[in-house]
């Protein structure tokens, strides 16, 4: 049951982490950032957020280094949007999915190209 709830709660979170990145944050490092996804653990005490962004590695550093400068607001401002008892623990991780479904795709098609 409290699965389901860790659910709800990690989806709610992450409408709230887009708005909040898009809205709240002036911080010039984080710009182009997609949140992909946000697990919550079952006792709803820790989050882990991924995240893409767009540029190379030294912005996505620069990204993150931002975000960690960020967390304490980040986190009240869940508090303020989301009713719970007490608001997870936040923690940023880049989503290397992507990356690798574009890496798998190219080397994809450079068999196809081979192959003709």
């Amino acid at each position: 049951m409290s699965n389901v709830r860790a659910n709800r709660v990690g989806e709610q979170m992450k409408k709230e982490l887009s708005d909040i990145f898009m809205r709240e944050l002036k911080d010039p490092r984080i710009e182009f950032v997609t949140v992909t996804g946000v697990d919550v653990t079952g006792d709803l005490q820790q989050a882990n957020v991924y995240i893409t962004v767009l540029g190379d590695d030294e912005q996505k550093e620069a990204t993150l280094a931002g975000l960690s400068k960020a967390k304490g607001f980040i986190r009240s401002e869940i508090g303020k949007r989301i009713r719970l008892r007490k608001t997870p623990e936040l923690f940023f991780h880049f989503d290397e999915s992507i990356e690798y479904g574009n890496r798998i795709e190219k080397l994809l098609q450079d068999i196809n190209r081979d192959g003709e």
